[in-house]
């Protein structure tokens, strides 16, 4: 079972993701929405860390984004 980050934490390692990463936040998550549909966290975190060579954090908090916003829209 994954360990949930903490809303601050969250929002800490999704502002380090630009500089670590090269790439913003919203090109990550287009690149989510472009991605194989997969219904599980976890597989959606692997997909992203093995075709994006992503580390664990990182792929977590933009998969755990994408999520958020995907409910967001669908309330």
């Amino acid at each position: 079972m994954s360990q949930v980050f903490s809303q601050e934490t969250h929002r800490n390692m999704l502002s380090r993701i630009p500089q670590c990463t090269g790439r913003e936040i919203s090109d990550w998550l287009r690149t989510v929405d472009e991605g194989p549909a997969l219904l599980r966290f976890e597989e959606k975190v692997s997909w992203l860390r093995g075709a994006h060579n992503l580390a664990y954090g990182h792929a977590k908090a933009i998969i755990h984004e994408h999520d958020l916003r995907r409910a967001a829209r669908h309330r």
